[in-house]
């Protein structure tokens, strides 16, 4: 069966989720309409709707003339295998010692790796963007190096495969937290699948608001694979919870463009630039606190 989409970009997610409302009205109505931020540093919003019966093409134009924004992309899709697809697309990712693979590629378990099943979902973090590849291997160079952190947090976790990854490692309880519910969901689906109940902890907040994540602190490696601006945000709080000398702090989700004036935030609270890993147009940094 052919379905169809439709997709612009708006400069604001007000703007997006308002359009996205109204998309909803339209005749034929879509099935689906959803709004993602795009990750390219530009603070814009695509909206994409899917519809079974071609969409009524002059409806979109107005609304894209209403809301000031590009004219709809509209594309057939045609009926795809989707399980084929992803086993295509996501074959399994190798980080120094980690392994992440799809549930589908269970028969490619390594012996010599410690491996994390992770299916595609709509939390982030499949280990197949540059960014969460990028995190895995500068936690390698932290465990080569014999790094041994007591307290451990992930912010962003996305499905948590950066959380499994140190505590597989490390053994103690770790902290992975998500502002968004359904990336909760998920990473406690994930944590549960991969036998780690009781070493991950998945906790709902934005950023270190929470009780919970305050008690705990302070931190000696602190893994945050979210955005340029969250991390800038985070800067003057993730010093505050941290050891006054000796933390740790992996941040990634930035351009290469954006590294500079991240830095800079950063360096002002002590921190030091232990590294960089460049994936594309994608860096990861580790930071040193040494105050």
């Amino acid at each position: 069966m052919i379905t169809f989409s439709a997709f612009t970009i708006c400069q604001s997610k007000e703007s997006a989720e308002l359009l996205a409302n109204a998309i909803e009205k339209i005749e034929p109505a879509p099935f689906g309409v959803g709004v993602i931020e795009i990750e390219d540093g530009s603070s814009s919003f695509e909206v994409g709707s899917y519809f079974y019966d071609k969409p009524n093409n002059i409806a979109l134009s107005l609304l894209s003339s209403v809301f000031g924004v590009r004219e709809f992309v509209i594309s057939e899709i045609p009926e795809t295998d989707w399980v084929a697809h992803v086993k295509r697309e996501l074959p399994p990712v190798y980080a120094g010692r980690f392994c992440i693979l799809g549930s589908h590629d269970a028969d490619a378990l390594s012996d010599s790796k410690i491996n994390l099943i992770i299916d595609a979902a709509m939390a982030f973090g499949t280990g197949h963007h540059a960014t969460t590849k990028g995190c895995l291997l500068a936690l390698e160079k932290i465990i080569a190096d014999g790094i041994e952190p007591k307290s451990i947090i992930d912010i962003g976790t996305g499905t948590a495969v950066l959380a499994m990854a140190a505590a597989r490692v490390w053994g103690q309880e770790i902290i992975a937290t998500d502002i968004d519910e359904v990336a909760i969901e998920t990473a406690n689906a994930n944590v549960e699948f991969n036998r780690l109940k009781g070493k991950v902890k998945c906790v709902q907040a934005k950023g270190f608001d929470s009780h919970f994540i305050q008690q705990r602190a302070k931190y000696d490696l602190i893994m945050a694979n979210i955005l340029q601006g969250p991390l800038i945000s985070l800067a003057s709080e993730m010093t505050t919870l941290s050891k006054k000398t000796g933390t740790f702090a992996i941040l990634s989700g930035i351009l290469s463009s954006q590294v500079e004036m991240l830095f800079a935030e950063y360096a002002e609270r002590g921190w030091i630039c232990k590294d960089k890993i460049t994936i594309g147009d994608w860096t990861t940094i580790t930071l040193f606190l040494k105050l």
